[in-house]
């Protein structure tokens, strides 16, 4: 909750910018609390709730915008590295599923909070709280046209808009160490962006940084208060990006004990092991997720059965058991319906391709087959099409 465009980053960045100029720590807002463990109904019923005492308030509305934005993201599966690792797999996926209903409220915010921070900076150009706020609403815009409405151009622009706030903010308070977070992300992002991209006006010759980028965001790790969490995420999650797991792992294994109702987090390290190669270790991780599931632990009723057999199938894939492989992910597509879509269509990818390597491509046909179904203009289901006529073979390398 991919390698990255810059809004999928800011995507692992929620918006945590408090309602007044003292900074506070999410975690005091009951809200956040849930937030951070992925229980975004109640989430929201909180955040909905504070709306109407203070409809006034510009924060109020970016709370609101970031729990629905985030809800459909959780819904869709998107809120997983696995999504944030590789070749740009976004900038040639379908949008991801959006409501209506969730798009028309989630737009309302953000034109509300933007209105309101526009007010307030007429009366103060200077007003650090406003400026802060209504970068976060870029940041969220942003996100939410390049996720879901695949507006490259207007992702970019809201982007780079959060960006130029953030760093207004750091010329009239360099103490503002939270304000850094955007800003580490867009030197990150943009130095990561293909050659295309870079090339469209909104980004004006900037290059990026990406070194500066990441200690940036550590900064705010380290001294921040409002977007301390996230940049703890973020980290892990370009730690990965960056192919040095071992220090995504400590940073993982801590944001797990602090919000325990978030799966996801230790999910992760699941991948972390697999990308050192200790197989036992992931597998080790696994187990506990599946015991804190049939233990009733808080979070953990959320996370289907499927999903755990889906994970241990992959990475047994990967490791070559192959039996093992076809058992997990055969339960995994058994319910295949009720999992995530991102989830769904792998675990088909992934059983065709151990039936390719089992020898058995009749089998494995009818696999790519029920992947390209679930998502038909997605870039796994292109790669499906085409083991239909060519089957699956190991790489020498994992990809």
């Amino acid at each position: 909750m991919i390698r990255f465009g810059l809004f999928v980053l800011l995507l692992f960045a929620p918006a945590a910018f408090g309602r007044t100029y003292q900074p506070q720590d999410p975690l005091t807002i009951p809200g956040f609390v849930d937030f951070y463990n992925n229980d975004y109904d109640k989430a929201y019923a909180y955040f909905k709730r504070e709306l109407k005492s203070h409809s006034n308030d510009p924060d109020s509305y970016n709370y609101l915008a970031q729990v629905i934005l985030y809800r459909e993201l959780y819904r869709d599966g998107a809120l997983e590295s696995e999504l944030v690792t590789g070749s740009n797999p976004f900038l040639r996926s379908p949008k991801l599923n959006m409501s209506p209903q969730a798009k028309s409220e989630f737009t309302d915010c953000i034109e509300r909070s933007l209105n309101l921070n526009s007010a307030l900076l007429d009366k103060n150009p200077n007003d650090i709280h406003a400026l802060y706020s209504a970068g976060a609403a870029h940041g969220l815009n942003a996100t939410y046209s390049f996720l879901i409405e695949k507006a490259w151009t207007t992702a970019l622009n809201d982007a780079a808009v959060a960006n130029r706030i953030n760093k207004q903010i750091l010329n009239l308070d360099p103490a503002f160490v939270d304000a850094r977070l955007i800003v580490g992300v867009y030197e990150y992002v943009v130095g990561n962006l293909p050659f295309y991209m870079r090339m469209l006006g909104v980004i004006g010759g900037f290059r990026g940084d990406k070194e500066g980028g990441i200690q940036q965001i550590e900064q705010v790790r380290q001294h921040g208060v409002l977007s301390k969490y996230d940049a703890e995420i973020l980290l892990a999650v370009i730690y990965r990006r960056e192919r040095c797991p071992q220090l995504a792992l400590p940073l993982l294994k801590q944001a797990a004990s602090r919000f325990p109702g978030n799966y996801l987090l230790r999910l992760e390290q699941v991948q972390m092991y697999s990308d050192l190669g200790n197989k036992n270790a992931a597998l080790q991780v696994l187990g506990q997720v599946e015991q804190l599931r049939r233990s009733g632990a808080p979070g953990y009723e959320r996370l289907p059965m499927e999903k755990l057999a889906y994970l241990k199938g992959n990475l047994l894939f990967w490791y070559n058991d192959l039996d093992g492989a076809l058992r997990e992910l055969t339960q995994a597509t058994q319910k295949a319906h009720e999992l995530d879509l991102s989830t769904q269509v792998m675990a088909w990818l992934r059983l065709g391709q151990t039936y390719d390597l089992k020898n058995s491509h009749g089998q494995a046909v009818k696999a790519y087959e029920k992947a390209i179904a679930a998502a038909p203009r997605s870039a796994v289901a292109g790669e499906a099409r085409g083991y239909i006529s060519d089957p699956y073979r190991r790489k020498q390398r994992k990809s």
